[in-house]
């Protein structure tokens, strides 16, 4: 269908597509939107429309988006595109319309007027506050977990007689259900899920209501119609009534290739039943695309073909080809980080330049995407070491994260059994029946006897008194069992013992938070071996014949004031001499990138972020990393067909951020828990069309042709089993072992190194070198850099380059 410019000033500069979408008639449709085709004009012109022609007025129409945000912006553009006010509409959240729809009928509802809203905080409050009333027992039912299987009761549409209990345990958590729901209606209040369960039965209970709400919407329009859950489809159908009674026309906008939200119980499959259920005449799909490049077109379009029953489309665009995708294969992690540094710099200066074609003009163009939250550690190091600002978009900078600061502060007492700051933080973290009351008595009878908390926990009676005291002992043993041990066997110690993991692995969104507390392993790993530790070092303070101390010093000198001392134990303070473990010097480290290089408000800086917090947003420059098998897709999807392709819509909205410039990296070797792992590139890579690809790996080293190809075998690293590859399994291969240096240094590839030898490294830049000893891989030099002081370097681990 074709329209004129002139039939409506609102259609002018849309394509045929999206003006034949704003211009349907009042019927159920479907409008497959692509990224970057234009959505949120062709959501907002319709509803313009719509009421221009006196289809509908302002009353008539619900609109329903996903976030606040959203909502904002259509009002906002429909207040300039319209001279009317848009204060009566309703358009908003699922929660937001429904929070509108119970106050307006709280009688109805069987709600006081004035009902309270409880978010997620008060929501785990109120259930800790029931769990405490009925003796509940914390640790088989913990409130966290809890809270997570009402939540998914009330997405199903479920109430606690309807919910079908296959144990014990299931029984015990219908019960809590049963006791959180009369403990809400008795105190007046509502969770989340709460808001849309309750309008949905008010909907489908009360005959005269939910016949006014048909007659007076309607014209219902969905957006992100791909991210609806069950319940919130059902709420709709409730609205729009069956199909043969006439009710309100749902116009469902969203896009079934960028469905990444399965984890939080979004439903793909709501928009293939709205087609068969409503016998959706009207489809129209937004295929062109006003972001990207082909080049980038392209690859999304090919690799998403692969998923099977999508509702299909296929992305295009006049603006040209455009750079060719960039992939680039390192041999580690960290060369990958350095890597992305070295590029983004370029990219930097080329954009300074005025080349607009070849570089970007501001940090926050470009954007750095990762499918799990640990990666961003390693990427945060190079950038911290490069001082260029950077920002983790919708999260923390890995040292700021609550579960590492959790294990920093075990970590702590340690090294440190008196430092009050870091007891309070995990006292009672994982609980462990430490009330604020008992922290309060411990307070003031440390003040009183002029000591640390921990030596005062004797003070405090009964019950709290014993549970302080089974904590310090609990720090005491957990001392004893890591004296002698090396910073990465304590960390795995401490994990193990702390209850961190266990705590974690009961909350629904947990494994992010483990997988951090895990790659602080690596952290630590990495940490010794860059700053010429020995990878045995004993990490706590020793004496002089080499046996562990313990120490009470708080104060910690900076980074710049640490030299490496000659022996491969220590590290000692220029300025002081007071000899620093392993350990102390890896809190410094922390405290150090903790604080540092944060990106103020407004400053322009990298951008760090996950695939899933990427969606939606759009960035000059993109580099997806860490497309590795295991890691993207990720491991716990390989066996399951629909978690497969879940893992490709996922690449798919990452390729899709990007408007000029694409990188795709992965590296031969990543550390994971303290281990050096053998990858294979992800079989995305083989999804991709060759024309649209640059790889820019740099040549082949032994190290890489020591490497399996993806072709020819399966790294069974972690017992994944491949049967979806190529349509058939493939045997698996160990690689082969990476060729070991023993020729002192006066021979093979480090016999360049000598005295008075410029080199550059990594994190300290370039130096001079004064000394070398040792052969194989026990050789080191030791170097001095300007800014970081002399560093005894391991040379099989530094990989130095000469300038």
């Amino acid at each position: 269908m074709h329209f004129s410019p002139d039939t409506s000033p609102l259609l002018q500069g849309l394509n045929n597509e999206q003006a034949a979408a704003v211009t349907l008639p009042q019927a159920h449709a479907l409008i497959l939107a692509g990224a970057g085709s234009g959505k949120t004009r062709v959501l907002t012109t319709r509803i313009a429309w719509l009421m221009q022609t006196g289809q509908v007025s302002p009353g008539g129409i619900l609109a329903v988006t996903f976030t606040n945000k959203a909502a904002k912006e259509m009002l906002t553009r429909l207040s300039a595109m319209l001279p009317v006010s848009v204060r009566g509409m309703w358009v908003g959240t699922f929660h937001g319309l429904c929070n509108r729809f119970l106050r307006a009928h709280w009688k109805l509802a069987n709600l006081p007027q004035s009902f309270q809203i409880l978010d997620t905080q008060d929501q785990l409050s109120a259930i800790k506050r029931l769990s405490k009333q009925f003796n509940v027992d914390d640790e088989r039912f913990p409130p966290k977990e809890t809270m997570r299987f009402i939540a998914g009761c009330k997405e199903d549409g479920l109430r606690p007689k309807d919910v079908v209990a296959r144990d014990p345990d299931d029984r015990k958590r219908v019960e809590l259900y049963e006791l959180y729901e009369a403990q809400c209606q008795r105190e007046g209040v509502v969770d989340f899920g709460e808001l849309m369960l309750r309008s949905y039965e008010l909907l489908r209970d009360n005959d005269p209501l939910r016949e006014h709400y048909r007659r007076r919407f309607q014209h219902i329009l969905v957006d992100e119609f791909q991210d609806t859950n069950k319940l919130q489809y059902a709420w709709l159908k409730q609205l729009a009534g069956p199909v043969d009674q006439g009710g309100g026309a749902i116009l469902a906008v969203g896009d079934d290739d960028q469905s990444i939200y399965a984890f939080r119980g979004a439903r793909v499959g709501n928009m293939a039943d709205f087609v068969r259920e409503y016998n959706v005449m009207h489809q129209i799909k937004l295929e062109q695309n006003y972001r990207s490049f082909s080049n980038i077109l392209d690859s999304a379009n090919h690799l998403i073909s692969h998923n099977k029953g999508r509702l299909g489309k296929n992305l295009h665009t006049t603006q040209g080809a455009g750079e060719p995708v960039r992939v680039y294969e390192s041999p580690t992690d960290f060369a990958e980080a350095q890597w992305m540094v070295e590029e983004m710099k370029q990219l930097l200066r080329d954009g300074q330049n005025g080349d607009g074609t070849n570089g970007v003009q501001h940090r926050s163009e470009i954007a750095v995407l990762y499918r799990s939250n640990a990666q961003s550690r390693v990427i945060e190091t190079a950038l911290f070491n490069a001082a260029m600002p950077y920002r983790v978009y919708g999260g923390l900078r890995f040292f700021e994260r609550a579960e590492i600061k959790h294990a920093l502060a075990y970590l702590r007492l340690l090294e440190n059994p008196r430092d009050d700051t870091s007891f309070m933080r995990v006292v009672n973290f994982p609980p462990r029946g430490i009330g604020a009351r008992s922290i309060e008595q411990l307070q003031d009878a440390s003040r009183a006897m002029g000591c640390a908390m921990s030596d005062a926990v004797t003070a405090v009676a009964g019950k709290a008194g014993a549970n302080l005291s089974a904590f310090v002992a609990k720090i005491d043993v957990l001392r004893e069992q890591t004296q002698g041990q090396n910073l990465r066997q304590i960390i795995e110690l401490l994990l193990d013992h702390s209850g961190l993991i266990t705590h974690y692995q009961a909350e629904r969104e947990g494994q992010d938070r483990i997988e951090n507390l895990q790659e602080l392993v690596n952290a630590a790993e990495s940490f010794v071996t860059q700053e010429g530790f020995g990878r045995d070092a004993v990490a706590l303070p020793i004496d002089e014949h080499g046996q562990p101390l313990a120490t009470d010093a708080t104060a910690m000198p900076s980074e710049g004031e640490l030299t490496r001392q000659a022996a491969p134990q220590t590290m000692i303070n220029a300025d002081t001499g007071e000899t620093l473990s392993p350990l102390a010097a890896f809190l410094t480290h922390a405290a150090l990138e903790s604080g540092d290089n944060q990106a103020q408000a407004g400053q322009d800086a990298i951008q760090l972020m996950t695939v899933h917090a990427s969606k939606g947003l759009e960035f000059d420059c993109v580099f997806i990393t860490g497309m590795e098998e295991g890691l993207f897709p990720h491991e716990n999807s390989m066996n399951d067909f629909d978690g497969l392709e879940e893992e490709r819509r996922l690449m798919y909205v990452a390729i899709t951020r990007a408007r000029k410039r694409l990188y795709l990296s992965h590296s031969q070797t990543r550390m994971l828990h303290g281990q050096t792992r053998y990858n294979l590139k992800s079989r995305f890579f083989e999804e991709l069309p060759e024309h649209t690809m640059k790889w820019i790996t740099p040549a082949r080293s032994a190290f890489a042709d020591a490497m399996p190809s993806r072709r020819d075998a399966w790294q069974n690293n972690n017992g994944w089993q491949n049967n979806a590859w190529g349509g058939g399994a493939a045997t698996a291969v160990a690689p082969k072992p990476v060729p070991q240096r023993a020729a002192p240094v006066t021979s093979g590839p480090n016999a360049w190194v000598r005295s008075g030898v410029q080199v550059f490294h990594t994190k300290f830049g370039e130096g001079a070198v004064i000394s070398i000893e040792g052969v194989g891989d026990d050789a080191r030099a030791q170097v001095n850099f300007p800014r970081h002081g002399t560093k005894w370097l391991a040379l099989s681990v530094a990989k130095l380059t000469q300038v």
